[in-house]
């Protein structure tokens, strides 16, 4: 302030203050200061208690340390909340508003660097870095591309251990930026990777899936046992379909060459030629499960006692606290009025991705039912029960963070016979099977040829238009005619044709 004398008097302020971490209000006395110096900016100003009072600033130093702490904790809404409860009255606004203002930690390179992608929008990534050891974000930006991410790691030096995923482009920025930098697959992406692995085993070994289901309970003597439904067109085609390929199969050929003398595609053939039975082969969705099923074992006993009315079956399930219409209660019932029993709803046979879900789970994290189908599951399939044992001892290792086993597993899985992990199955692409001209198989299904989905017509005034095809262009008439095309009698220049090499030769 420039050399003038200043006279002040004191004020009375209410402040803001924090008093063992409880918000009161206090009562101030401060000396305002006037300045007569024309030239001086500041022609009035308070005086400042350190550690209590700010310059421009509504609330202390210790309840704005209780605005963002509760700010960074709770955000908006939560945190407007949570300081209204505490007498501090502010919007959801101003609390993001304060949390915007706090200022961010000194980037620290650490030892320890994360890197993976995250999705922004559609297929539009971005690349994140994180302090693998604080587990803090460090930035991120849009794209995943390697030289941006060897530039960050140039700028900033020190990073010993760098944990990604199996991105070729982060490896060849890691290679790039930091060289001498151990780059290593973290635990979620370790465990990713073997679960993918086994689906593909378990999609290798789809024919031992129906064995997880429990086996039918055989029909009793006393009672009536339900006449076999009549066979289908579709399924005399799959049994005919089915004796083919095993008649075939029994004399050791490939499948490429089934394929090409029954005209099938190689799936087609493998499917059938995997099968036990022609049933297995035929596509038969099991009915859902709906409202009216805890009360099938009623719907039985009441027709059994002479009650053949859906009205009054459907009362008397409304009586029982059956939330459903009358119109399943008739469908229901409808079997029954055939003879045949009722319709119960049937268990699905497990996926490839359902069954690498039962085997990837904790034993203590699986539900009674996963974990009885599981077990009927690797009682039938000896390959899946090795990959059991193999996941959960590699499991272990991760529990543990102990790699000193890892050297017996790798030995283990070699031996087993199983695909090693991060492996693509088939090495070689498929191709689709090719058909002999001419050649023609009573067996062989109709192909359906894919929908032509033609454009629709603009809207018009006068309703939909015919789609016409345009109109050449109207042809010039001022430009040149084309130069005659040459012949074998008109050789370029500088060419000799082969008419007169021909005659010089004879």
């Amino acid at each position: 302030m420039p050399s003038a004398w200043v006279h002040s008097r004191y004020e009375r302020h209410l402040a803001d203050a924090a008093v063992g971490g409880r918000p009161v209000r206090i009562d101030l006395s401060v000396r305002r200061l006037y300045c007569e110096n024309p030239a001086c900016p500041k022609r009035t100003f308070a005086e400042q208690v350190p550690g209590l009072t700010v310059r421009y600033q509504r609330r202390t130093p210790l309840l704005q340390q209780v605005v963002e702490a509760v700010g960074i904790l709770l955000a908006g809404r939560g945190g407007a909340r949570m300081l209204q409860i505490v007498g501090v009255g502010l919007s959801r606004c101003m609390v993001l508003s304060q949390l915007m203002r706090v200022p961010l930690p000194p980037l620290v390179t650490p030892r320890v660097l994360g890197v993976d992608d995250f999705a922004l929008y559609g297929d539009t990534y971005g690349t994140l870095l994180v302090d693998a050891t604080s587990r803090l974000p460090l930035t991120l930006w849009e794209g995943r591309d390697a030289d941006q991410l060897g530039r960050w790691l140039r700028e900033h030096p020190g990073v010993e251990v760098v944990c990604r995923d199996g991105s070729l482009a982060y490896r060849q920025g890691i290679t790039s930026g930091a060289p001498d930098a151990l780059q290593v697959g973290d635990r979620f992406h370790l465990w990713q990777g073997l679960s993918r692995q086994i689906q593909k085993i378990a999609s290798a070994h789809h024919g031992c899936l129906p064995a997880a289901l429990p086996e039918p309970e055989p029909a009793t003597a006393g009672m009536p046992t339900a006449p076999a439904a009549p066979e289908t067109p579709a399924d005399r085609h799959a049994r005919r379909l089915f004796e083919a390929v095993h008649a075939l199969a029994d004399t050791d050929r490939s499948i490429s060459s089934m394929s090409r003398e029954l005209g099938l595609d190689r799936k087609t053939v493998r499917k059938y030629a995997r099968a036990r039975t022609w049933q297995e082969v035929v596509r038969r969705l099991p009915r859902r499960t709906t409202a009216l099923d805890p009360y099938l074992n009623y719907l039985q006993q009441r027709w059994d006692e002479g009650e053949h009315s859906a009205k009054v079956l459907h009362e008397e399930l409304l009586a029982k606290g059956y939330p459903g219409h009358y119109q399943r209660v008739k469908m229901a019932v409808a079997p029954l009025r055939r003879g045949l029993p009722l319709d119960e709803p049937r268990e699905r046979p497990p996926s490839p991705r359902e069954a690498a879900r039962w085997i990837i789970t904790a034993p203590d994290h699986r539900t009674p039912h996963s974990a009885q189908c599981l077990q009927r599951l690797l009682d039938h399939c000896p390959e899946l029960r090795r990959a059991h044992h193999l996941v959960r001892l590699f499991a272990a290792m991760l529990d543990t963070c102990d790699a000193a086993p890892l050297p017996q597993w790798l030995d283990e899985l070699t031996t087993s016979g199983l695909p090693a992990p991060g492996g693509h199955g088939e090495s070689s692409p498929r191709r689709p099977a090719r058909r002999r001209p001419g050649h023609h198989n009573p067996l062989q299904l109709r192909r359906q040829r894919r929908p032509y989905h033609r454009r629709q017509a603009p809207e018009t005034p006068h309703g939909r238009t015919r789609r016409r095809p345009p109109s050449p262009p109207p042809r010039r008439t001022d430009r040149p005619p084309p130069p005659p095309r040459r012949g074998p009698a008109d050789p370029r220049p500088g060419m000799i044709s082969a008419y007169e090499n021909q005659a010089r030769a004879s």
